[in-house]
């Protein structure tokens, strides 16, 4: 109280939910040391929707990976941090215990309690995410009997139950079916039932529409964004997609060659990109508004060789705004620019 007037009070801030701090992963080759991500940064904080884009090959899947501990051999993580805050003893998010996934064994008693269960991961392609010789309503029973102590009937009603949740049709009889006896829509709805049925605190969506028709895919994001919703978990939502993203995001982190390049609200990158990669990728899209056989601005020249990195910033040999004897010497550090904006350019430095 300031004078008699009483100061309003402030909502305290929210906790981080995901917290990866100068994360590299790296595979070493006979041919040389690939750095798939190279000092990566970012917060995903509880119920919101972090998209990571960038062009194939720049790392967004490795970053997935590496947060589930999951990374094929010989890929390791080198460095960095990947604090979780799991969830609370009345099973929300606030207040829970934090722990460094990074430091926990890819397969040990905690990092298997904590996969699967608390960080869930929709595959990048579904037609071959499931096992072939087993029913899909086996692969999702044997998912919530290895987190959950439940009988293996209940387990049963449990994924008719979420099956049905996701949109399938005739839970009942889709349970005992194959993969191969399903459409690629409704493997999609499988596989998501499956990251669903332990009901995580993060949800990492891997190219979730890849292969997809437009109207299926739009089904899909509908379905994932009501899941939320109602659960109130957040999403880590990896694409090359850019409309998507808008459709989804709340926060965007644009990738490339195995660093974030820019970081901001979904908003501020649509409407206010500062990195010479972003706007490239802005200006490559397809727009209803243009005119007739008008050709895209594609973005000059292509990713480096894993095996032939580029000096400096990694982009600087397909920018536009190169600077001769600072882009190709030095390598930028990502710099806030604004509120909640972050850039890795000299042009802001």
């Amino acid at each position: 109280m300031v004078d008699g007037v009483r100061e309003p009070e402030m909502s305290p801030p929210r906790e981080v939910l995901l917290s990866v701090r100068n994360l590299k992963t790296y595979f070493p080759q006979d041919e040389g040391l690939v750095r798939a991500v190279d000092g990566v940064s970012f917060d995903l904080y509880p119920e919101a929707t972090l998209g990571i884009v960038g062009e194939s090959g720049c790392g967004k899947s490795v970053t997935a990976r590496s947060i589930l501990r999951i990374v094929d051999r010989p890929g390791r993580i080198v460095e960095g941090e990947i604090q979780f805050r799991r969830p609370a003893a009345d099973g929300g998010t606030g207040g829970g215990q934090v722990v460094d996934l990074a430091k926990l064994a890819p397969n040990g008693p905690e990092m298997r309690t904590i996969r699967g269960a608390e960080i869930a991961l929709i595959f990048q392609e579904p037609m071959s995410s499931f096992s072939p010789v087993h029913t899909v309503g086996n692969q999702i029973i044997e998912a919530i009997r290895l987190h959950q102590p439940v009988s293996r009937r209940q387990a049963r009603d449990k994924t008719i139950e979420i099956l049905r949740r996701v949109g399938v049709s005739s839970p009942e009889q889709r349970v005992d079916q194959l993969s191969n006896q399903l459409s690629g829509g409704l493997r999609q709805r499988a596989m998501i039932a499956m990251a669903l049925s332990c009901q995580p605190t993060l949800l990492i969506a891997d190219e979730p529409t890849t292969a997809l028709d437009v109207t299926t895919q739009t089904q899909i994001l509908e379905l994932m964004r009501q899941l939320q919703q109602e659960d109130g978990m957040a999403i880590m939502l990896i694409t090359h997609d850019l409309g998507v993203v808008a459709e989804m995001a709340t926060d965007v982190a644009v990738m490339y060659l195995g660093r974030m390049v820019e970081q901001a609200p979904v908003d501020a990158i649509f409407h206010a990109p500062r990195h010479p990669y972003t706007r490239a990728l802005l200006r490559s899209i397809p727009r209803i508004r243009s005119r007739s056989r008008e050709r895209l601005t594609p973005i000059a020249g292509s990713v480096p060789h894993p095996y032939d990195r580029p000096t400096g910033c990694p982009f600087h040999p397909r920018c536009a705004d190169f600077m001769a004897g600072t882009c190709d010497r030095l390598a930028p550090s990502l710099r806030p620019v604004g509120d909640q904006h972050a850039v890795s350019c000299f042009l802001y430095e």
